[in-house]
């Protein structure tokens, strides 16, 4: 990305983040006395995460010293959890993050290519009305928000929307102890 584009790109991220903030926030108001989501819990917090150039950029812009020093949650779990299973770049996480646990809706085709509504909760939070019986603006929508990270990513990239491992960020292990020896 040239620096004009990352610039542009990054102020971008930042304001589709604040409005990701705002309207889980409202659903999470809407659904607190059913989210058991608090520091520490990481169920939703699996391996193999990835994201766009353009969030993972904005994770090494913030956090160089934690890829170039510290090693990744052991596999299994998110890269960047942290021994309690806390999020070590919590500012910055991903869109993907932002809305976990809350209940989802998306629109999707079932065998005869019609279009059907499926839902979705963290199972940890399924205590409640069923997520079924939800009206639909109490639920996160998945489309919009994605949509919009991919114009955004095309727009960084020059067109391209390839995918990056969060694990991957970090640094090699090998790499980290030679430049600590270094020092």
């Amino acid at each position: 990305m040239d620096r004009k584009r990352k610039e542009t790109g990054s102020a971008a991220l930042e304001a589709l983040y604040r409005d990701v903030d705002e309207r889980s926030a409202r659903l999470e108001a809407w659904h607190a006395e059913r989210l058991q989501c608090r520091l520490g819990c990481s169920a939703c917090c699996v391996d193999e995460i990835t994201v766009f150039e353009l969030e993972a950029a904005n994770i090494r812009r913030h956090h160089t010293s934690l890829l170039e020093s510290e090693s990744p949650h052991p596999d299994g779990a998110c890269a960047f959890l942290d021994r309690a299973g806390a999020c070590r770049i919590y500012m910055q996480r991903p869109y993907v993050c932002r809305t976990q646990g809350l209940p989802l809706r998306w629109l999707d085709e079932d065998s005869n290519a019609e279009t059907v509504e499926l839902r979705d909760i963290c199972p940890l939070n399924e205590s409640g009305p069923p997520v079924e019986q939800l009206p639909e603006e109490q639920c996160w929508t998945i489309g919009e928000f994605e949509a919009r990270l991919a114009e955004l990513q095309r727009e960084a990239s020059g067109g391209g929307l390839e995918r990056i491992a969060l694990r991957a960020l970090f640094r090699p292990a090998t790499a980290s102890r030679r430049s600590r020896r270094a020092r």
